[in-house]
């Protein structure tokens, strides 16, 4: 055991290791500096001397999201006219503060999807906060027509954003079975025109401070079937998913496209549900046991190999998961092939991107209309909407297969870490290489200037070693180590 003089000695050597961390951030993040401009290259986050940085979570629309050295989850970049997101971000703005949370445990993972947020404790509670459709409340919602005047309201605010998300490129869909063809799409135009401006209408005359905070729900502690440990959770646009310490499942939140993996397309589901992505032995007390039976995860015409799921993502209305066998699963909506089955159909419950079998993957992020995926051996994947380049194969059209990432400048590289923002991607390298690419309207690749990428193209980071790399919806964060 060590003395007292021993444990001093240990907790300065902690401090010191903690100091030669740096945080660096960049893209749109128009309260993180007094002229509100988009950053364009990596620039470092200043901090107070009271705390250092442990890891770096992304952030929503806008505001930006860290944990430090002593599991505090730090907020920042938001401004007041961001409305709904900036009441989420703790309306910090240039300097970097703790988020009031209910509770004094240490934080060991946060996310956020458009404007809620989710973190998990060392002690493997859940707490979330945002939009209040996206926090557990214990009743399930159906269908929109049958729900309370309130709940609609928060609805239809919502749906208006994913409205505008449809990429202009698109001239028609297939979801579930259903094509709609460019001339439906027309003659409805009208009437969503209509939909538009009277949401527009809506929202400026909702865009008061007061208007926000009552569609906002406080921090709440989730609550979940005893025993339930959390280890990791991601947030999608309007949806969480939470892993659990045994490698089950935990969704809640909106689910019409089957991103909460149920098998229907239940439009809100306000209470924690697990999500079917392994048989049910796979989760008994002896994880071991079932893993040597060869536990599986069913999908329709195959078996995928897994006995529990070790990996997570949420995209902005899609899911993605990996199981300790390195096969991946995806759900959700599919308009631009983001589940990976080579169809634009929507997967209502986990199916397993089956051209990757035989492939182990390792990592997976998913971004608005995209996923991408790393394998144990370092290549990099990507699926999905590509409408700027945020798939990065040199093209723009979308790809509903996995594709592998030929890039020259990916060359002899070993992709180690992958994340997602709405549009645009990025990843660190075995040897410490940061690459981003996709949309970059905001500088949010970290290369100097606005032109989007469709190929992964380096980022310079100075004086550090990256560590971590975590997107937000329009900027990315680096976590970076100087060299001991």
């Amino acid at each position: 055991m060590y003395g007292d003089g021993n444990r001093d000695e240990e907790v300065k050597m902690e401090e010191k290791e903690s100091a030669e961390r740096v945080v660096y951030m960049w893209g749109y993040l128009p309260g993180a500096l007094p002229h509100r401009s988009p950053l364009l290259s990596p620039t470092v986050v200043r901090t107070p001397a009271s705390y250092s940085w442990r890891d770096v979570c992304g952030g929503g629309c806008g505001f930006a999201m860290a944990i430090s050295e002593s599991g505090k989850l730090i907020t920042w970049g938001s401004t007041d006219d961001l409305g709904q997101s900036y009441v989420t971000s703790g309306k910090h703005g240039e300097t970097p503060e703790p988020f009031p949370l209910p509770t004094e445990a240490s934080i060991l993972k946060a996310a956020a999807g458009w404007a809620h947020c989710v973190a998990v404790t060392d002690s493997g509670e859940v707490y979330t906060w945002g939009w209040k459709e996206c926090v557990p409340s214990g009743k399930v919602f159906g269908d929109p027509s049958v729900v309370g005047s309130f709940e609609k309201d928060v609805f239809e605010r919502q749906s208006s954003f994913l409205t505008e998300q449809v990429s202009p490129r698109s001239q028609g869909s297939r979801s579930s079975g259903t094509i709609v063809s460019s001339t439906d799409a027309r003659g409805s135009g009208e009437e969503n025109t209509k939909r538009r401006r009277i949401s527009s209408v809506k929202q400026a005359a909702e865009s008061s401070s007061t208007g926000d905070e009552t569609l906002s729900a406080l921090p709440c502690l989730v609550a979940l079937t005893p025993g339930v440990r959390i280890t990791s959770v991601a947030a999608g646009g309007r949806h969480t998913l939470a892993l659990s310490d045994i490698g089950q499942v935990w969704g809640w939140g909106y689910g019409g496209e089957g991103q909460l993996g149920l098998g229907s397309r239940i439009r809100m589901v306000s209470s924690p549900h697990p999500v079917p992505c392994i048989e049910s032995s796979a989760y008994g007390k002896d994880r071991s046991a079932t893993m040597s039976r060869g536990g599986i995860a069913e999908g329709p015409g195959y078996r995928a190999p897994g006995s529990y799921v070790k990996g997570i993502a949420c995209g902005g209305r899609h899911s993605a998961v990996i199981t300790d066998a390195g096969a991946l699963l995806a759900f959700g909506w599919g308009l631009y092939g983001q589940c990976g089955q080579g169809s634009t159909d929507d997967e209502l419950s986990p199916t397993c991107v089956s051209s990757l079998l035989g492939i182990r993957i390792e990592g997976v992020a998913a971004g608005l209309w995209h996923t991408v995926c790393i394998s144990a051996d370092g290549d990099v994947y990507s699926f999905g909407g590509n409408q700027f380049g945020q798939l990065g194969t040199g093209a723009d059209q979308a790809e509903t297969l996995p594709r592998l990432l030929d890039s020259p400048s990916l060359e002899n590289m070993h992709a180690k870490i992958i994340s997602c923002g709405a549009r645009h991607s990025a990843i660190i390298t075995a040897d410490a290489k940061v690459f981003c690419w996709g949309w970059n309207k905001y500088g949010q690749l970290g290369l100097g200037d606005v032109i989007d990428r469709n190929i992964p193209s380096q980022v310079v980071i100075e004086g550090g070693i990256p560590r971590n790399v975590a997107c937000g919806w329009w900027h990315t964060l680096l976590l970076s180590e100087s060299p001991t």
